[in-house]
């Protein structure tokens, strides 16, 4: 019998790691490794022990935009030291590291699309931390791959997306941010993007991989309900009011205003291009939402 190639996908419980489990789990040999099985907090060598692997997709992160800025020291641990370990247990056994990021590594000060060659500049904690794990995957590797994504959005766990719904069912009020912009990654559509991508080492630095187009959240939360609408799905909002983000005092971060990400080394790279983030979110919410026949 053929040996499948292995792949481990650390933070296979987040949004993105488990669609990857599910989406080639078929395909390859998956290893799903959750918080409990690698803790990125702890040297991380010891945790791969014996695994034997060819790819290792490291979805893993803290996320969390204002514990990080509370608590820089850990959120470097999570996001960088660790990357780095992760990164050299990869080079020793000749296997690639797929790391993702976040948008958040930009300063969010140019209206304009981003692309890869666009110098990051991080506002808070979090993305220094993560741009950090950036620069520690593509140091440790000659074949490594930094693919960067944002506003995440898929069935395995709770999104933006979702949380305005759910409050759209009880509230007859919504309101969310108008004057932050970025591109919505549907984790679906992702992992199809990134399957051709796995074992080809000459796809390696930096890749954005989203859907096209840029929104706010305001944008992102009144498509949510006009396609829960189409699904049947009984609301009582009928709009979402506009916030400033100033006015998020309950953030303690800073965040980028700006961080529409560009695809078009994608579109070089594989022939295709990301269909528009509408199209995905109507997808999603159809699938997740549509009452059962």
């Amino acid at each position: 019998m053929v040996r499948k190639p292995r792949i481990v996908v650390a933070g296979s419980r987040g949004r993105l790691g488990a669609a990857l489990v599910r989406a080639y789990a078929r395909r390859f040999d998956v290893v799903p490794l959750d918080r409990n099985a690698l803790d990125l907090a702890r040297p991380i060598s010891a945790q791969l022990e014996g695994l034997g692997f060819e790819v290792l997709i490291n979805c893993a992160a803290a996320t969390n935009v204002d514990w990080c800025e509370g608590n820089p020291a850990l959120a470097g641990r999570i996001n960088g030291t660790a990357v780095e370990e992760l990164a050299r247990c990869c080079a020793g056994q000749n296997a690639r590291l797929i790391h993702v990021s976040t948008d958040y590594v930009f300063d969010g000060q140019d209206a304009g699309l981003l692309t890869e060659q666009v110098e990051p500049n991080p506002v808070n904690v979090y993305g220094w931390s993560k741009r950090a794990g950036e620069l520690a995957a593509l140091n440790n590797g000659p074949d490594n791959l930094v693919v960067r994504v944002s506003w995440v959005f898929g069935p395995d766990r709770p999104s933006f997306l979702d949380q305005i719904i759910a409050k759209a069912r009880t509230e007859a009020t919504l309101a969310a941010v108008a004057d932050k912009w970025s591109s919505p990654t549907y984790t679906r559509d992702c992992a199809e993007w990134l399957g051709p991508r796995l074992f080809d080492r000459e796809v390696r630095g930096l890749l954005h991989l989203c859907n096209a187009g840029g929104c706010t959240w305001r944008d992102l939360a009144e498509e949510g309900l006009t396609a829960a609408r189409h699904a049947g799905v009984p609301l009582r909002a009928e709009s979402v009011e506009p916030l400033r983000l100033a006015e998020m005092t309950g953030f303690t971060a800073q965040r980028p205003v700006h961080t529409v990400m560009a695809t078009q080394r994608f579109q070089q790279l594989s022939g295709e291009s990301p269909r528009g983030w509408q199209n995905a979110v109507a997808e999603y919410i159809a699938r997740q939402y549509r009452p059962s026949p």
